[in-house]
Formats: C-alpha cells, structure tokens, sequence
C-alpha cells in the first residue's frame, strides 16, 4: 500500500505481519470476549495513530495531511486524547507498529490486503493521469488512447499503471521515478510535477491522492482517474483503515464512527483533493460525497 507511501501498504511481506503479531494477537483474541477495548488497546484513553513522518499529502509529523485530520476527527469524536508513533512507511512499518502493540491503527490501508484488518473503506480512488490544461491529454481517460503514442509520460516505477503502460506500449518514452526514497530528501511525486509543469513531460500518471494534491498545489493541472483500463492490473482503490487481527471490538467502533461521519471524512478527502469515486467509478464532488463508498 500506501507513491501511496512508496506505493505504500501493499507492497509489505505478509510474513512480516505473521512473525511479529501472530501470538500476540491469539493472547488477546483469548481475553476479549467481554467488549473490552482495554484488552485491545494500547491505552482505552488515547486513540494512538501509527503513522508515516514525511509521506503528505497524508501523513508528516506537523499533522498537515489528510490522515492527520482524519485521525483528529475520530479523536474529538471518541473524546481521547491523540497520540502518534512514527515510523518510515518501509518493509518493517507494520510490524514495528500496529503488530509491536505500539499504536492501535493505521489510518489508511488498501481494502483485501491481509496485512492488517480492515475496518470498512472511507473512500475509493484511483490512479490518475495528470496533464497540463489545454495540452489535448487532459481528455485522455486511459492509457490505452492513441494520443499518448510518443508522449513522454512519468511513472514511479513499480507501481500497478506501470504494467499498463508496458501493454499499451509506452515504456519507450516513459520517464521513470523511484519508488523506494528517502522521504526526508527525496520526493518522486513532486518531482514528477516539477517536471510537467517544466515541460519535461507530456503527462504523468500518480495514485489519485498523490495526483489531486501535488496537481492542486501546481495549479493549471487536470487529474483524471484512470477507471477506463481494460489490460493489466486494476488501478481502483477501496481505502479503509487497519488494525489487528484480533481487535474485532475496535474494528467496530470505527466502523461505526466512519459510518456516522462519512461526510466529514469526503470534505477532508475533497479539500486535499483526493479524487473519490462511487462505485460506479463515477467522481463523487463535495454536493455527491456525502454517501459512503
């Protein structure tokens, strides 16, 4: 997973999950038949957020992206206090927070990865192309159209659309990015803007909320959800949270609160914009967005 955290969640082993929690998780599993969230809880009194430093637009220690004001929301919600652990989102993140019992979620996981549990999504997105407004690929919707031919298009390497550009063959031209960075100096989405607002590149294709966020701050960008793809992998997204196997009750609970607060949650998404999509892969804006994913 989850670009999206160096393509963010999913590209963690299971079997690091496995190794750390597995035992943990059965102890608790044993002791949590009463509806306790203080047996599945780091502390019942503080919602503890495990969370990436450096990775906006949804994480970063000053609490400026959208998980932060997520996680803020749900903490004025259940009336505790807010408290993080960060952790580089890396191969290890899982294990040395939620699986070490350090914090109780993650606020963003991709939705069937068996990392983690997850709660019910919040929202559903995409990968996406950017271009320039008036460039004539701001209509482009996949990348199978014709007028990408010999178009030099960004990509992060390794992520899902990469594959897609290799059937639709635009490999040749491609002007690749890293995926793996060190984030305290390093940023492949803004570097991909940087880019197309240069010149450099015709166009560049990002996961949505990396897009709608780097293309708002640029200005004069267009981001369209690739939902069009008919080869190669999806590239939809359904995003919910994670926690540990064993935290049913917890789970829950912030099913409930994603529930009753699904409105509150599209607004953040929106006003970071993070391009959402019903399940019709129709875009959802701020007057459409109040009903769940």
């Amino acid at each position: 997973m989850t670009e999206a955290g160096r393509h963010r969640r999913w590209l963690f082993s299971l079997s690091i999950l496995v190794a750390s929690c597995a035992f943990g998780d059965v102890a608790i599993a044993q002791t949590n038949e009463t509806g306790d969230l203080s047996f599945e809880l780091v502390d019942p009194k503080v919602l503890r957020v495990c969370s990436d430093p450096r990775n906006l637009p949804f994480s970063n220690e000053k609490g400026e992206g959208f998980e932060n004001k997520l996680a803020e929301l749900f903490a004025d919600k259940l009336q505790k206090k807010l408290d993080y652990v960060f952790f580089p989102q890396a191969t290890g993140f899982v294990r040395m927070t939620l699986g070490s019992h350090r914090c109780d979620v993650i606020m963003g996981f991709p939705q069937g990865d068996d990392l983690v549990q997850g709660t019910n999504p919040y929202y559903r997105t995409s990968y996406a192309l950017v271009a320039k407004a008036g460039s004539g690929l701001e209509e482009v919707d996949t990348l199978e159209d014709a007028r990408l031919k010999g178009k030099h298009v960004g990509i992060v390497a390794g992520t899902p659309p990469a594959t897609n550009m290799a059937i639709a063959g635009l490999m040749g031209d491609a002007k690749p990015y890293p995926l793996m960075i060190d984030t305290r100096y390093d940023n492949s989405a803004q570097a991909m803007i940087d880019d197309l607002t240069a010149g450099k590149i015709d166009a560049g294709v990002l996961w949505g909320p990396m897009a709608g966020f780097y293309a708002k701050k640029a200005g004069s960008l267009h981001v369209t959800p690739l939902v069009k793809e008919t080869t190669g992998p999806k590239l939809v997204y359904r995003i919910g949270m994670g926690v540990r196997g064993a935290d049913q009750n917890w789970k829950r609970q912030l099913n409930k609160l994603i529930q009753e607060n699904q409105g509150e949650i599209n607004k953040i998404l929106l006003d970071f914009g993070v391009p959402l999509l019903d399940e019709s892969d129709r875009p959802l804006g701020a007057e459409t967005a109040k009903k769940a994913p």
